[in-house]
């Protein structure tokens, strides 16, 4: 294994911890730590040329730059395509570039989360513990539920009471011991702290296991080998607590560091606009992360104090990169839009970041020289059908009777 030690990023901190032991935040300030890595040591042994006739399509292809010894055998996560959008670029004005998008609703659970919880719940088993807690809106934990299933792991989730119920029968199926908080997410990962730190639990919160993140990363991955390891001009990322984006960027830089990419992109962070604490950090000098309402339809990115929401930032202003935020009626626009314009099917946070897009190159922020932009489509949109019958709307109801046909399809003849 090339992870050399836990290390805090925060500028002047410099805490650091060591991988033995189960430590999730910086023992000097508190923050969010980061996993480093041998970066020479892998730069010298592995080599991308080596992955070629690799047929292990999955995230475990990428091994030497995950801080764990084994893998989940079995649930084939990652390796989702990248599917080309051409006629949503032409909607979109942007002719002439390449727009694709990376479908993660084909992962086992339907969620982009499985990448985060396939590494989160290895750590967990590596150390020990066979029991994992958790606290999400939904997708994290049916993530959590769905991967612990098949390892023989037990989960205790903590979810808003109000989590759609597609994603509770999904918890629920897979042997989750569910407990429904009648409040918001942030309330819900609170106490699924309190309950780690009395009980013993292996937590695997996003934004305070710092393993998630290194799942997350695994889509940059994917994405620069996808495009024979030609970085984009641009990636566009939901963000809620900040992990996905901070992920993300991890994995853009984990490649350019052994020299596996040549450049790195842009970020394009998307928020709801009420649940945009990362949007606004990014409009203020200081990237200060300040509480919001967090409220909005697309419940996967719902939050309001992001608790990873400085990695976010970071991540966003080294790449040199940009926020905006949408309405929610935007948001469910865009489940139609994307559905019938690229054949992907997403939930509202998985559409998002086409909403951003759009938004983002109606307002003139789309620089003429970002030719390949990628974004990311992290549910599928099963997961929340309520909402999508919330724009779709329903179905024609007609008698079992020819004459009805007659009724509506001869007069358009």
């Amino acid at each position: 294994m090339n992870a050399t030690a836990l290390v805090c990023p925060r500028p002047g901190c410099g805490g650091r911890a060591s991988l033995e032991e189960t430590v999730y935040v910086c023992p000097s300030c508190g923050g969010n730590l980061q996993v480093d890595y041998d970066y020479d040591a892998i730069r010298a042994g592995w080599k991308r040329d080596s992955l070629r006739d690799d047929r292990d399509l999955t995230i475990w292809r990428y091994a030497p730059l995950y801080p764990v010894r084994a893998r989940i055998e079995g649930l084939p996560i990652g390796w989702t395509p990248l599917v080309p959008a051409p006629r949503l670029a032409a909607a979109l004005g942007l002719e002439g570039r390449e727009l694709l998008l990376k479908d993660d609703g084909r992962n086992p659970s339907a969620s982009f989360k499985d990448r985060a919880s396939a590494i989160a719940l290895v750590r967990a088993r590596e150390q020990g513990h066979d029991l994992v807690t958790g606290a999400s809106t939904g997708n994290a934990a049916s993530s959590t539920a769905v991967l612990a299933a098949a390892m023989g792991i037990r989960t205790r989730i903590f979810i808003p009471k109000a989590a759609p119920r597609a994603k509770v029968a999904q918890l629920l199926a897979f042997g989750a011991e569910l407990l429904a908080v009648d409040g918001t997410y942030d309330q819900a990962f609170d106490l699924c702290l309190a309950a780690t730190a009395r009980y013993g639990w292996y937590n695997r919160n996003t934004g305070y296991n710092p393993f998630t993140r290194e799942g997350k990363k695994s889509v940059s991955f994917e994405i620069c080998e996808q495009l024979d390891w030609q970085a984009p001009d641009l990636v566009v990322v939901p963000v809620g607590d900040g992990n996905i984006i901070s992920g993300v960027w991890k994995g853009l830089t984990d490649l350019h560091r052994i020299g596996f990419i040549e450049r790195l992109p842009r970020l394009l962070a998307v928020q709801a606009e009420h649940s945009d604490a990362v949007v606004r950090a990014l409009e203020r000098e200081d990237g200060a992360i300040e509480a919001v309402s967090g409220d909005t339809v697309a419940d996967s990115i719902s939050v309001s104090l992001p608790r990873d929401g400085e990695a976010a930032v970071r991540a966003v202003r080294e790449s040199r990169g940009l926020g905006v935020r949408v309405a929610d009626h935007e948001i469910l626009a865009a489940i139609p839009e994307v559905a019938r314009g690229a054949g992907v099917f997403g939930e509202p946070a998985g559409v998002t970041a086409y909403a951003g897009l759009k938004k983002a190159a109606t307002d003139g922020l789309l620089d003429p020289g970002w030719r390949r932009i990628v974004l990311l489509v992290t549910g599928n949109g099963l997961k929340d059908v309520a909402s999508v019958i919330k724009v779709t709307g329903e179905p024609r109801v007609i008698p079992p009777d020819p004459a009805a046909l007659e009724e509506i399809f001869d007069s358009q003849s």
